[in-house]
Formats: structure tokens, C-alpha cells, sequence
């Protein structure tokens, strides 16, 4: 695998965390009623809940910050040991960034 591949892949990776988190709804009124195992909820998917659907314009934001997040990180290192921490923040963001240039409408 080339390195510019396992650059994207990370980016790409913590990317899809970060939308599936997104996705996620609090769960409600399962929390446990006792330390007992007993009285804790039991049964195929008592947890369960419907995901969120994210807008195009939701993915795009959470992606941008994600971007973002990266070049404020390589920002912040400014010693000369950091500098291919900071070449690969770097190279995540524009990744990113990539992604939402080919994903606008022309």
C-alpha cells in the first residue's frame, strides 16, 4: 500500500467515526434500575434505536470540521520533531477537502 493511501484511509476512517457518531441517538430510559444483572434490560434490541439521518449539508459540515480539525492540530506543533505529524495532519485535511471538492455540484 502506498503511504498516500494509508494517509487517506486514516482521514477517511475517523471521518466515517466521526458521521456515524453523528448518526447516533442518546438511548433513553434504559439505564440500569439497580446494579443487579437482573434488573438491568435484557432482550434483542432493547437498546436499539433508529439513527439519525444526516443532510448533505450536515455530512459537508462534519466533514469540513474534521478538515478543520486536523489543520488547527498541525497549527499547534511547531517544534521541528513534529514535522511529519504535521506533514500527515496536512495531507489528512487535504484529503478531506479533496472529497468535498469533487462531491460540489459544477
Amino acid at each position: 500500500m502506498r503511504a498516500g493511501d494509508k494517509v487517506a484511509m486514516s482521514a477517511l476512517r475517523a471521518t466515517l467515526g466521526a458521521l456515524d457518531n453523528a448518526e447516533a441517538v442518546p438511548v433513553q430510559g434504559t439505564e440500569l434500575r439497580g446494579s443487579a444483572l437482573e434488573q438491568s434490560p435484557v432482550g434483542v434490541g432493547v437498546t436499539e434505536r433508529a439513527r439519525r439521518e444526516l443532510s448533505e449539508h450536515r455530512v459537508v459540515e462534519i466533514v469540513r470540521a474534521e478538515a478543520a480539525e486536523r489543520l488547527e492540530a498541525a497549527a499547534q506543533l511547531t517544534t521541528p520533531a513534529h514535522v511529519h505529524r504535521i506533514a500527515r495532519l496536512r495531507a489528512e485535511a487535504a484529503v478531506l477537502l479533496h472529497f468535498l471538492d469533487d462531491a460540489s455540484p459544477t
